[in-house]
């Protein structure tokens, strides 16, 4: 498989990068990968970089974006964070990815048995994880809401939710990637990624 090239990368839709993300998570899920010289991609990418996706997920060693999602050196932009949160340096980042260099596509992907999740849910608090759970809250409140008990299948709702709310975010703090949707140039996606098989479902809507 090719490296991403400036020519490829202008004429992929927001629709043919959400297509080839899928194929490729579907190749990973059969344990069937595609073949590429990642030494050759390495020096082609090293004349220039053009992702046609940014995927913010967490950093749980599980859930490696490129494996995921079967790409190569200089396919994506992988933004990683405990709990796949947002804040003004992971939206800096991401408008980084498209507006300046031409991503079709931003995933925001959780995954089930999210040890940060699962603490924002215990309401744990311990250093700076502690500020880094509050950005959860918001999730853990709104079932915590409509729960009686914050058993197993709760906390893998809080974490749907928490991506869902981080899209809000997106959409709501970034200008710049909130016009680039509206305006067809980008989608902007949800997912969530199964750790006993593999499997990232994406969000409708």
């Amino acid at each position: 498989m090719k490296t991403q090239t400036k020519l490829t990368q202008e004429n992929l839709s927001p629709k043919d990068a959400h297509a080839i993300l899928v194929e490729g998570n579907k190749r990973f899920v059969e344990n069937l990968k595609a073949q590429r010289n990642l030494k050759d991609q390495v020096i082609e990418t090293s004349k220039g970089q053009y992702p046609f996706a940014v995927i913010l997920s967490c950093i749980d060693s599980r859930v490696p974006a490129e494996l995921v999602f079967d790409q190569g050196i200089g396919d994506i932009f992988s933004v990683r964070i405990a709990g796949n949160i947002v804040n003004e340096d992971v939206l800096g980042s991401m408008e980084y990815a498209c507006k300046v260099a031409g991503s079709k596509i931003v995933v925001v992907m959780g995954h089930t048995k999210c040890g940060a999740v699962t603490s924002a849910c215990k309401h744990v608090e311990l250093g700076n994880i502690t500020a880094l759970l509050s950005k959860i809250k918001p999730a853990v409140t709104l079932i915590e809401a409509k729960r009686d008990t914050m058993d197993d299948e709760a906390i893998e709702e809080v974490s749907v939710t928490n991506v869902k709310i981080s899209i809000d975010r997106i959409r709501d703090e970034s200008p710049i990637l909130a016009q680039m949707e509206k305006d067809g140039n980008i989608e902007i996606v949800g997912a969530q990624y199964n750790v006993s098989n593999g499997k990232v479902e994406f969000f409708e809507g």
